[in-house]
């Protein structure tokens, strides 16, 4: 079991995401006992190319401050939605017999929901932390509604296991 924080960078981690407050503590929790337990945290980063928010030597493409990789733990850059092609993920996973991943970050429907359906067609076990995923509003939906589509809807007994967060960390202390 590792635990995927896909795309919590800088330039998209704002207080008007969807519950923030509760995104935000949600994370820390699952970090924490990832950390505690000794599951592996693999940290995405979206780079857009030279120029944009989200690419190298802008402030935005930082990893937020509240989630900051500590020592030791890996960052794959991706210049795709998907974090399994071409970032060097999926490879990572392969060469360490890995089948199950906790998924979480931003935002639900671009990256996150690329995450979830391509890591169900690679074969692995998902699994989406309530709160754990959020995004912002945008021109067809609120972001609350985005998220229930996705979490609630699409994704869950689909292509992995929407549970809630106690759940996730009890199941990474068990490991």
């Amino acid at each position: 079991m590792k635990l995927l924080v896909i795309d919590v960078q800088t330039a998209i981690y704002t207080p008007e995401l969807f519950h923030y407050h509760v995104f935000t503590e949600t994370l820390k929790i699952l970090l924490e006992t990832a950390r505690q337990t000794g599951t592996e945290v693999l940290y995405l980063r979206h780079n857009d190319g030279t120029g944009a928010p989200l690419s190298p030597g802008h402030p935005g493409f930082a990893i937020a401050a509240p989630f900051a990789p500590e020592k030791g733990e890996r960052v794959f850059d991706k210049t795709v939605n998907s974090p399994f092609r071409s970032s060097g993920l999926l490879q990572y996973l392969r060469t360490c017999g890995e089948t199950e991943l906790i998924v979480t970050g931003l935002q639900t429907e671009y990256c996150v929901d690329a995450a979830v359906k391509c890591g169900f067609e690679h074969g692995f076990r998902m699994i989406v932390p309530a709160y754990a995923n959020t995004t912002l509003d945008n021109p067809h939906l609120t972001a609350e509604q985005t998220y229930r589509y996705y979490n609630e809807f699409i994704w869950n007994r689909r292509y992995a296991e929407c549970i809630p967060a106690g759940e996730t960390v009890v199941r990474m202390e068990q490991t």
